[in-house]
């Protein structure tokens, strides 16, 4: 079966960037743009992506706003036609466009099920399938796609957001088969508890927290490594949740909720 080895570097295009307006995506434009990287950000934010410009005059590369909702098909589609045109290719991009709607499963809500799955699995379908389109065309490409480390098991809040992080992960392992014949390489990120906005609300311990700064220099080793396929971290805690995963669900199940305080909590 062949593979792809490939590192896309600043020569070779621009790196496109989803959900860049705050949390990780934002400071990984910075860094990309640090390196060297022209970086096309992506958020719905015009004010905040023109915020991110303003930032990145002094920095080696640049930073370009194209704003817009990546639930918008013919949107993205054309955000591709526009780096290709304009940018000189593309040759990474870091799909991380993405929200965290925690839900109650005693009092859910359809709407935010709906929304999420409509950002998280379809706004990253949008971005992806005209990214593989130019990058098939140019006979290389990198893609990541952020998925999380709540995709690995059911979590409390979490029926929503895991959800579409599972579904996230397997779209990555699935699509790898083809776009390897293809000579483009596609990661997954998979990060866990990351103090951003999305994370502010969650009513439970968070073990190994990271700020988005270090959540960004583990993704920048993963993408530079020449065979990672999945970029995880804490590296202590992804491990856990591997194990914890392995074992019968009565244990899983009496373990998450001890963890989490959900052997105490009361139905609503």
């Amino acid at each position: 079966m062949p593979k792809t080895n490939y590192v896309a570097k600043p020569d070779h295009g621009c790196a496109w960037v989803t959900g860049a307006s705050s949390g990780i995506g934002r400071e990984l434009a910075l860094d990309l743009a640090r390196s060297g990287w022209t970086v096309v950000a992506t958020a719905r934010s015009e004010e905040e992506l023109a915020e991110l410009e303003t930032q990145a005059e002094e920095l080696p590369g640049s930073i370009h706003a194209l704003p817009g909702d990546v639930t918008k098909t013919d949107l993205m589609a054309g955000h591709v036609k526009k780096i290709v045109q304009d940018f000189g290719g593309l040759a990474l991009l870091v799909a991380n466009a993405g929200i965290y709607l925690p839900q109650d499963g005693l009092d859910a809500d359809a709407e935010a099920f709906r929304k999420s799955f409509d950002v998280n699995l379809m706004g990253t379908v949008n971005v992806l399938l005209p990214a593989i389109a130019a990058m098939k065309a140019a006979g290389r490409g990198q893609i990541a796609v952020v998925a999380s480390v709540a995709g690995y098991g059911g979590l409390p809040t979490s029926a929503a957001y895991g959800a579409t992080k599972a579904g996230l992960t397997n779209l990555v392992e699935s699509l790898k088969f083809d776009l390897d014949l293809a000579g483009i390489r596609i990661q997954v990120i998979n990060p866990g508890f990351v103090d951003t906005p999305a994370t502010e609300s969650n009513p439970f311990p968070m073990p190994y927290l990271m700020s988005p700064q270090e959540a960004v220099q583990e993704i920048r080793k993963g993408l530079s490594h020449p065979s990672r396929f999945e970029i995880a971290f804490p590296r202590k805690f992804v491990l856990q949740l591997k194990l914890l995963r392995c074992l019968p669900y009565s244990t899983y199940f009496a373990l998450v909720a001890r963890s989490t305080g959900w052997n105490k909590k009361q139905a609503g």
